[in-house]
């Protein structure tokens, strides 16, 4: 199956000089930090460019994983008139308003009882039933399909059957067209976070009559960061010879701008020990601390590599002004939880992404894997704004180029 570009708001790389990716982590509840973060960029492209630019017109590929997948989906998927539907400044209230009602609270979700519950509930089940996402989901993608978004994405997934991810990207529909999915099925499969909501089982089949089931949980089990899995695909791209991606390079990375956004963690606060951990038995990396200990290893663990790797690749090939990486490493307990989704904590959340914006730009140092701030590199805003201004440069180059748009 071709990728249909004159469906797309974005021409392609070939009429540019940038491959421009833009990817979100996954979190729960903490999309809201990236909500405000992308909210911000659209408002700035938009003093470029005019009000009726969306994300989606700027990215070649926009990744996410789990709740960052269901973002994607969100700045990607077209509404009756061809355009996302939603902007970017939009996305923070989808959650305040759906994330009680996706993670009921308890009233009494504190203290012992609110142990002795999760002990019992991690016998008998996942933590939520996933009805309500399920349905709101379904509700606001309907029947559009991967095949249909305005620009390409890469939403990550984990088959449990086959043991292996199960990436839905625009790219591989041409070789592997039964990836050609319901939007709405992705994103459930994406988000069914183990522990905390239900496993999801699907089947897809192509025009010539293939079937394919897919059993899938949360994608964060195998890239909770998925900026190296949006790379990965464009490379495959440029390996493969396609026309819309060259003369670049696979290792040119002067000639990749990518904005990688992260959900916050609780890395400074030191949340966990090895006195502690040694002490927990299978129900103690589940239910321990209030939280699920072992979900938010493999999860943070699997985004710092991510982030570590790429850092290592731009800086050896001196292109680290082409890589920005937004994270809030300082959440506290509660701030860092995937499903304390009180209104209290919410509202903090929100709070939590526009001071980011104003922190200092960040970067990853490769002997002790903490960020810190760069010298004179200004803030995250800073950043956005200077990105933004490339962003725009670019689309307008290719506008110019592309025979696709008329003269």
């Amino acid at each position: 199956m071709e990728t249909n570009y004159s469906s797309l708001a974005l021409e392609p790389p070939i009429y540019g000089n940038l491959v421009t990716v833009l990817s979100i982590d996954g979190g729960g509840i903490k999309g809201i930090i990236p909500g405000t973060i992308l909210a911000f960029l659209e408002s700035e492209l938009q003093l470029l460019d005019g009000d009726d630019v969306r994300l989606a017109d700027y990215f070649d590929v926009v990744a996410g994983t789990s709740t960052g997948g269901l973002v994607t989906a969100m700045l990607t998927a077209p509404n009756e008139s061809k355009r996302p539907v939603y902007a970017a400044k939009d996305i923070n209230q989808f959650y305040l308003d759906n994330c009680p009602k996706i993670f009921p609270q308890d009233s009494a979700n504190i203290g012992l009882l609110s142990t002795i519950k999760s002990f019992f509930k991690s016998l008998m089940g996942p933590k939520y039933d996933g009805k309500y996402l399920q349905n709101l989901i379904k509700e606001e993608l309907g029947e559009t399909r991967l095949s249909q978004t305005l620009t390409n994405v890469a939403i990550t997934t984990f088959d449990i059957k086959r043991l292996q991810p199960t990436i839905f990207s625009n790219f591989q529909l041409r070789m592997n067209p039964v990836l050609d999915v319901r939007l709405s099925d992705i994103c459930i499969g994406t988000s069914a976070a183990p522990t905390y909501l239900p496993a999801y089982y699907f089947q897809n089949t192509d025009p010539e009559g293939n079937v394919r089931e897919f059993n899938l949980v949360d994608g964060g089990v195998t890239a909770n960061n998925p900026t190296l899995v949006a790379l990965s695909e464009v490379t495959k791209q440029i390996n493969n010879e396609n026309p819309d991606f060259l003369p670049t390079r696979p290792l040119d990375y002067a000639k990749y701008l990518v904005i990688s956004i992260g959900t916050g963690s609780a890395k400074i606060q030191e949340k966990y020990n090895a006195e502690m951990a040694a002490k927990w038995g299978l129900l103690g990396w589940l239910t321990a601390s209030d939280s699920t200990p072992l979900v938010e290893l493999f999860t943070q663990s699997s985004a710092d590599m991510v982030d570590y790797h790429l850092s290592v690749l731009f800086q050896a090939l001196q292109s680290e002004a082409n890589y920005l990486r937004i994270q809030d490493e300082t959440l506290d307990t509660t701030e860092s939880s995937t499903d304390i989704a009180t209104t209290e904590n919410l509202d903090n959340l929100v709070k939590i992404g526009e001071n980011l914006l104003k922190k200092p730009v960040s970067r990853m140092n490769l002997d002790t894997g903490v960020s810190e701030p760069v010298v004179d590199g200004g803030t995250n805003e800073e950043a956005l704004i200077r990105f933004a201004k490339l962003l725009s440069d670019e689309r307008k180059l290719r506008r110019k180029i592309s025979p696709n748009i008329p003269s």
